[in-house]
């Protein structure tokens, strides 16, 4: 008698991963410097809950049965096209949820899963110990950010200006992520910032367009605040030091991605600029010149991408 076949394997745990590195298997990262919180034993990164299903064979002495009842040819062709439909339609139905699929495009569930990447994705990813930025720099020249600080996860309040605050009320705060990295030549500060909001896809949509169509990116009212850390080259980077900021409204994923920047030597900024202006060809002002728009916006891009990355692959690890 042939062998009963053998029961399909379970999947294996998923390991969660380390706040020192992308690359490691643990997920209980320095308090001092990780908001990460462990996740439960068995459970996976969003979405990997996938059912194993096993089509075996059927067992040693199975038969048909006959039921000796003469089924006229029309009823039975009638029937075997409502089996053959049912068959279809149940079949679509168990492909989608063996791939997880709702029918539609997924994007729903890849936004909220986005939302909940402050509390189930290590420091260390979201906010690396070293970005490399080759081509951020004024012309085209590379960078390189060392991360000095990461604030405690926490509220909004007491984050943002009031204005901007006010600003950003629509969307609300759930959390806020905060890190501040200094370049090469340890000369420049950036604070970068991620505010993972209350609000569905609809709300930070109406966000981004309000942003965009009243440049309230761009209002030195609306300036985010650096991350201070004590007994670190920012601490004495306060609102008075900001030279240069850049604030994006995502609208695949419920954060608001910004970053400020400034001098490491602590002088005050009487003439801010948004990093796009600071960007432009020609500009002479002293942010432009030293390149602090580049160091807000080449950063805020490669953290805001790197979001993007684990939102949309949360199981994998970035290189």
């Amino acid at each position: 008698m042939p062998a009963t076949p053998p029961a399909p394997a379970q999947p294996p745990s998923h390991q969660a991963a380390s706040a020192q590195g992308p690359r490691a298997t643990s997920l209980s990262p320095d308090p001092a410097l990780s908001w990460s919180a462990t996740l439960p034993p068995q459970a996976g990164p969003p979405g990997s809950g996938r059912p194993v299903v096993s089509f075996g064979e059927p067992e040693v002495g199975y038969r048909e049965r006959s039921w000796q009842v003469r089924i006229p040819p029309r009823i039975a062709a009638a029937a075997g096209a409502v089996v053959l439909g049912l068959g279809l339609i149940g079949g679509a139905v168990t492909g989608s949820w063996l791939i997880g699929d709702s029918g539609e495009d997924g994007s729903g569930d890849r936004f909220a899963q986005a939302g909940e990447l402050w509390h189930s994705v290590p420091v260390d990813q979201l906010f690396p110990p070293t970005v490399d930025g080759q081509g951020a720099g004024p012309g085209g020249a590379d960078r390189t950010w060392t991360r000095i600080a990461v604030a405690p996860d926490s509220g909004c309040t007491g984050a943002f200006d009031p204005l901007l605050r006010k600003a950003l009320a629509p969307v609300g705060c759930e959390r806020l992520l905060r890190a501040t990295y200094t370049d090469a030549t340890q000369s420049y500060l950036t604070t970068v910032g991620l505010l993972f909001t209350d609000a569905d896809a609809t709300a930070m949509r109406e966000l981004d367009q309000r942003f965009t169509k009243e440049g309230l990116d761009k209002r030195t009212d609306l300036m985010p605040l650096p991350y201070a850390a004590k007994n670190t080259l920012a601490a004495d980077f306060g609102a008075r030091q900001r030279g240069s900021w850049t604030i994006s409204v995502l609208t695949d994923a419920p954060v608001v991605a910004y970053a400020v920047s400034g001098w490491v030597d602590g002088r005050a900024v009487d003439t801010p600029e948004p990093a796009a202006q600071a960007m432009e060809p020609g500009d002479t002002s002293p942010a432009a010149q030293a390149g602090l728009g580049n160091e807000a916006k080449g950063l805020a891009d490669r953290v805001e991408r790197a979001l993007r990355k684990t939102a949309t692959s949360p199981s994998e690890q970035p290189s």
